[in-house]
């Protein structure tokens, strides 16, 4: 079986590294640093799956999902949103944009690896002792 790639949008270098890291030995791992670069490398990398932040420069992660929820290409990859930003208006604004589903920050690993697995459609075993 093939790995499974997936990319990280994150404006934070620590936060982009640190998500990398957690999948780096599982999955094949693109990163982008601001939701235009996201668009681009989706469409370029065709990930199965985008783990997204929200509040990022020159392109945030909302309208970045709304571009790719509406793209041919794009639309059927799932986005989940990574953020700090976990007041229910936030939340819902991620869904209203296309998010599949939201990972808050700082990060439950066992969460995280639950999320990630879901939408990888992994084993129940957590994704950290899979091979993507």
């Amino acid at each position: 079986m093939a790995r499974k790639r997936v990319l990280i949008v994150e404006d934070n270098p620590m936060n982009r590294d640190l998500l990398s890291q957690l999948l780096e030995n599982v999955c094949d791992v693109v990163t982008a640093a601001n939701g235009l670069e996201a668009v681009e490398t989706a469409q370029r990398e065709h990930p199965d799956l985008i783990l997204m932040d929200l509040s990022m420069p020159i392109l945030n992660g909302w309208d970045a999902t709304v571009v790719l929820k509406r793209r041919p290409q794009t639309r059927q990859i799932p986005v989940v949103a990574v953020s700090a930003r976990t007041m229910r208006e936030e939340i819902a604004r991620a869904e209203r944009a296309g998010c599949d589903d939201f990972v808050p920050l700082p990060l439950d690993e066992s969460r995280f690896f639950s999320v990630v697995g879901r939408h990888l459609r992994l084993p129940s075993r957590p994704v950290a002792a899979e091979s993507c």
